[in-house]
């Protein structure tokens, strides 16, 4: 052993139970594990009750004990071991999150990453309000149980062109106390811990393998105080969890009924684990009285009926909470209480299974692991094999790192980055991606309209005052700075750039074409294409015009015995006009200025140029229009200037021989 010790990297696993501490140094070459020394120490007190470490002292001692063993059979010296946290303070929330895209597009990595801190983000929503004790949990990892694009299952998203992502994922939480029991019980060894794992997680990986995990499998790990369930379907394992019912409630039931103490009674325990082909043996033992006793195999089980009924009862019920209120098509069982007589043709009565679908696994999931010679191959050893395997596929601890001035603690599954300090820190995730602006909601003629704000800055990162991003690794003692990033322009849209307007309406006015910019009515009020859009409008698009608003847009005023036609018949000022319309107007001489007689001509000059008008008795301001190349269809600047003889003038103005008219369109 010391020269295989010498030669290999070896992997030390610590199982640190309830009633016992299992040691296991192994390497793992190419597909299979080798097992090199193995130590099993029971402990002589009740340190542990539960899973849950009670007396740090007295596990640190059992630890150092069963270092001490393993280094002496590989004559080589233990500084780091692979632990892992009991199900029993393991809380797992099980979510869904979409993440929708505001138009379709290629998925990149930071939209996964983007997916995966809502889900945590979603998770410990889900959690906090329902964790009733004063403990402090910690997020030690999530996993994927299945990816959707456009809300179908996918295997992984990436690359894809997708107009929404999702997934279902578990986040599993510790408390801060077990985690912290854990490192000072193995300091106090001597030793440091490399790597931790849950053991729900380490036995899974040793008893059903990935080529298993299509199917609905239940995985039952029946420890001394807890009883750990795991559940796979579709490739994933797809839930955890516990019920506080194990081992030591048979023990407990044996010391009662022998009137014996606990240890005691364990050992009477084990004596019919796997017995059941020989129920009638005697077991001899000594009471609390110091009085000889015996009793038969068969007594004993018929005792501890009631208490296997309850404990599979109650694994059942959890069996089928945790897939979803339906049966599984088989459960696998490991540790040492599975193995009692009874216990899995009971767990398979209360699934309603047939019986050869409840097995306890052993020696036959682990025939990709070679074990010393004479060694024990039975259920117990998953886990701790698993604990071992665990350091390959994921290197972890709870590190340190500096976020935002803040320490925080974190638990490191060996691919940590910034993203994942972030959700520890409960930085918000719309801090870290740029955030769009306001959107902007409207109607056009009845259907509904959304525009996106524009997105801003992306957060700025640094770690070590280097510059980074939500992806960039980290590691112990890193110092990180996230200055959150920022809102992008609020949504903006004119009438104009609306695809359902139109730009012009053509028409003719006394024989010249006119453009008359499209108008849209908006909350009741006419507005130009000009028009900025506002949350909440509601836009009807106008195709037309009233000749008051064609005179009004040309900057016309007529009196009111001016006189209207529309496409040659007789019109009112309300009269509406459409593309391709000619309007006419002509305005009647007051009766007085009929009987005037002798028309007359008249010199005057218009913007510095002699202008003779003929044929009238009396003349008006527009009358010039009439004389002079001044289009009226192509409005210019602020609008027109009318100034007769320097003071600005109306179109009905009397204009006499040699005024001095100004017309121009304002700057």
């Amino acid at each position: 052993m010391a020269g295989i010790g010498a030669r290999r990297n070896l992997i030390f696993g610590l199982d640190i139970g309830t009633r016992s501490i299992v040691g296991t140094v192994g390497y793992k070459e190419e597909d299979r594990f080798i097992v090199v020394a193995q130590q099993i120490i029971e402990h002589e007190t009740r340190a542990m009750i539960d899973g849950q470490i009670h007396d740090i002292k007295k596990v640190g001692e059992t630890i150092a004990s069963v270092t001490a063993g393993l280094e002496d059979q590989i004559g080589k010296s233990l500084k780091e071991v692979c632990i892992a946290a009991a199900g029993r303070v393991l809380r797992t929330i099980t979510t869904h999150v979409d993440y929708v895209f505001s138009e379709d597009r290629v998925v990149v990595e930071e939209d996964v990453y983007a997916l995966s801190a809502m889900g945590v983000d979603e998770a410990y929503s889900e959690f906090y309000p329902s964790n009733d004790s004063s403990l402090k949990f910690y997020c030690v990892g999530y996993s994927i149980i299945r990816y959707y694009m456009n809300h179908y299952p996918i295997g992984n998203p990436q690359d894809h062109k997708a107009g929404s992502i999702g997934a279902d994922m578990i986040v599993t939480f510790l408390p801060e106390d077990v985690v912290d029991g854990l490192h000072k019980a193995v300091e106090y060894a001597g030793l440091k811990v490399a790597n931790l794992t849950l053991e729900p997680i380490a036995a899974i990986q040793v008893a059903i393998p990935d080529k298993f995990r299509m199917l609905n499998i239940a995985l039952v790990d029946v420890g001394a105080g807890t009883s750990d369930i795991s559940i796979t379907k579709e490739g994933a394992i797809v839930a955890y969890g516990m019920i506080p019912v194990a081992g030591d409630s048979l023990t407990e039931a044996v010391a009662q009924h022998c009137l014996v103490d606990f240890n005691t009674a364990d050992v009477i325990k084990k004596q019919i684990l796997g017995n059941e082909t020989q129920q009638q043996d005697l077991i001899q033992y000594t009471d609390i009285m110091g009085l000889p006793q015996s009793v038969s195999a068969a007594t004993l089980l018929s005792v501890l009926k009631p208490v296997i009924d309850e404990m599979t009862e109650k694994v059942a019920g959890c069996i089928k909470q945790l897939n979803g209120d339906k049966n599984v098509s088989a459960v696998f069982v490991v540790g040492g209480g599975g193995k009692i007589p009874g216990y899995t043709k009971a767990l398979a009565e209360k699934l309603d299974i047939v019986k050869e679908r409840v097995a306890v696994r052993g020696e036959d999931v682990m025939g990709f692991v070679d074990f010393p010679e004479h060694a024990v191959k039975d259920s117990t050893l998953v886990t701790p094999i698993g604990i071992c395997l665990s350091f390959y596929v994921q290197n972890n601890n709870f590190i340190f790192v500096t976020f935002n001035e803040k320490r925080l603690k974190i638990y490191d599954n060996g691919k940590l980055s910034v993203v994942d300090a972030a959700i520890q820190f409960d930085f918000p995730n719309d801090g870290l991606f740029p955030k769009r602006g306001m959107e902007l909601q409207f109607t056009v003629e009845g259907k509904s309209h959304l525009k996106r704000g524009e997105f801003g800055e992306a957060a700025i990162i640094t770690v070590n005052k280097e510059p980074a991003d939500i992806h960039t690794l980290i590691k112990a003692n890193d110092v990180i700075n996230v200055i959150p990033s920022t809102y992008g322009e609020p949504a903006r849209q004119t009438i104009g750039n609306l695809s359902e307007y139109h730009q012009f309406i053509k028409i003719m006015v006394n024989g010249k074409p006119i453009n008359l910019p499209k108008f849209a009515q908006v909350n009741d009020d006419l507005q130009s294409e000009y028009y900025e859009i506002q949350n909440g409008d509601v836009i009807v698009m106008l195709n037309y015009y009233t000749v008051s608003q064609v005179l009004e847009f040309m900057d016309i005023i007529l009196p009111k015995e001016a006189v209207f036609q529309v496409n040659d018949v007789a019109a009112k000022r309300e009269s509406l006009v459409y593309e391709n319309f000619t309007v006419s107007y002509r305005i009647e001489e007051p009766v007085h200025l009929k009987n005037i007689s002798g028309e007359h001509d008249i010199c005057v000059t218009v913007n510095k140029s002699k202008v003779t008008m003929h044929g009238k008795a009396l003349y008006v301001y527009v009358d010039i229009f009439d004389y002079i190349n001044f289009d009226l269809s192509k409005p210019k600047g602020g609008g027109i200037v009318t100034n007769l003889n320097g003071q600005p003038a109306e179109f009905l103005k009397e204009i006499n021989e040699g005024d001095v008219i100004d017309i121009y369109w304002k700057n």
